[in-house]
């Protein structure tokens, strides 16, 4: 069995790289680090996960990209992942340099794992609907998918739109590092799958009906593929 930590890393807590050594020495497979660019103010009040609000470390949270790149410095064979990257709240043809280069930096280490996003404030401060965001995280997950696969990269959709570009470096991993998308239920595995990415759920409660659920749309995919 494969085990993996997922751990806040604030300006309050252990560095990156220091965890990142612990995490290897004591024999783990993985470190998955979360992602929010910042917490709105409205995020103060009593909300679902807590009914004091947010805890401290929500606020406190070291950029994801540069932390791993901390934690891929300090060492040889854990890998790395976003846990998850919140993929609306970022550019995509930024994301996709980041990625690549992190994957370059790792020497093949990074799983990208990605998300829309729960907190819908958070999500509007970048510009970016609320009721778009699943949206716009497919096609930002796509074009980043031309950029990494492709000399010559386009995409043109609703939400993303760019002409022929080179970007480089290309990711190690290939064609690209695994996708993983950090989300719940059958639209969450259904998405999963029609990105081509594995499925990553974040509630254990709900884990054994999802499962199911995964191996019937699995095989309607391959059926209608056939």
């Amino acid at each position: 069995m494969k085990l993996g930590i997922t751990v806040f890393i604030t300006d309050e807590s252990a560095s990156p790289d220091e965890l990142a050594r612990l995490v290897e020495d004591y024999g783990f497979d993985s470190l998955w680090l979360p992602d929010h660019t910042h917490i709105p103010r409205s995020m103060a009040a009593p909300h679902p996960l807590s009914r004091e609000g947010l805890p401290r470390e929500y606020y406190r949270l070291l950029d994801v990209f540069v932390a791993l790149t901390a934690a891929a410095a300090a060492t040889k064979r854990l890998l790395l992942g976003t846990g998850v990257c919140i993929v609306p709240q970022r550019d995509p043809i930024v994301t996709a340099k980041q990625v690549a280069t992190l994957d370059v930096l790792s020497n093949g280490r990074f799983m990208f794992g990605v998300g829309a996003g729960w907190n819908l404030d958070e999500v509007r401060n970048h510009g970016v609907d609320p009721d778009d965001r699943f949206r716009v995280l497919d096609e930002r997950v796509e074009s980043m998918k031309q950029i990494w696969t492709n000399e010559e990269a386009s995409f043109h959709g609703k939400f993303v739109s760019f002409d022929a570009i080179f970007s480089w470096p290309k990711p190690t991993q290939l064609p690209h590092p695994p996708v993983l998308l950090g989300s719940n239920g059958a639209r969450a595995i259904e998405r999963a799958i029609r990105l081509g990415a594995q499925w990553m759920p974040g509630r254990p409660e709900t884990m054994t009906s999802s499962f199911g659920a995964l191996r019937s749309i699995a095989v309607t995919a391959i059926g209608r593929s056939a």
